[in-house]
């Protein structure tokens, strides 16, 4: 899928990923949460539209009549900064894949599963989350085609939403970033990088400028040619990490560092 900008009329398009919302536990959470809503406030003024690159929340399923709760001060900001004309953008991560239309409903956002490349002005940008890109991870690549399937949708929605959400909720109890691991990544090198590694297969396919991606938990701008880049934007639980793309260059900065 690819969309065209023509004109950023002296503004700039930001990113940023894995803000992992609900984790590790509710006032850390909050912390962060408030923390998104100053970055957010920050940008909005030269914002010619915002990128939210998938994992925004830990978990999030959207059953026919609920959603999880919490998380209503980023929400309402979402929904005051969309009113105000500035498209917000977010892509599905692999800790928020269930997201279906509720974002699109209530808040006016564009919801996007699949890398997108993006035209602006003479450049192009393949963007997305990352996870399941590049070679390997077989058995991540596998569940998420059963999770992404339209069955295990339904099974899960059957489930009571208490129960549900408290399953979920369990399960991002064990994960890395609520253990104590804080979701700090290390650099693997370019041979077991597959985000990295998928950029290089694109780029032979068809030039890119920028590839843009999170998941990685980890803050990266790698060459893929002699004009391309690799840009991983980070994670806001330790790292508060985001991407400021004006048209023709790319940052990658730190909020209040």
């Amino acid at each position: 899928m690819t969309k065209t900008i023509a004109d950023l009329n002296g503004k700039y398009i930001y990113f940023a990923s894995d803000f992992h919302l609900g984790v590790p536990n509710h006032k850390a959470s909050l912390e962060r949460e408030l923390k998104i809503i100053r970055w957010l406030d920050t940008i909005k003024a030269d914002a010619h539209s915002i990128y939210l690159m998938g994992d925004i929340f830990d978990f999030w399923f959207e059953y026919k009549h609920a959603v999880p709760k919490g998380f209503v001060r980023l929400l309402g900001k979402i929904a005051e900064i969309s009113d105000s004309g500035i498209p917000v953008i977010f892509f599905t991560g692999n800790h928020d894949m269930w997201m279906f239309d509720y974002f699109e409903k209530e808040l006016n956002v564009t919801i996007y599963r699949k890398p997108l490349q993006l035209l602006v002005h003479d450049q192009k940008l393949l963007i997305g989350h990352g996870d399941g890109l590049g070679p390997g991870d077989y058995t991540y690549k596998f569940l998420k085609k059963f999770f992404n399937s339209k069955l295990c949708q339904w099974l899960f929605a059957r489930i009571h939403p208490n129960l549900g959400i408290g399953i979920a909720n369990a399960w991002s109890r064990k994960s890395r970033i609520s253990s104590g691991g804080h979701g700090d990544e290390s650099f693997l090198g370019k041979d077991r990088e597959h985000l990295w590694q998928y950029c290089i297969s694109k780029e032979k396919e068809e030039h890119h400028d920028w590839y843009v991606f999170g998941h990685r938990h980890l803050k990266l701008n790698l060459e893929v040619s002699e004009n391309s880049r690799y840009i991983n934007l980070g994670q806001w639980v330790t790292q508060y990490t985001y991407g400021k793309y004006d048209g023709k260059s790319f940052e990658l900065l730190t909020f209040e560092k």
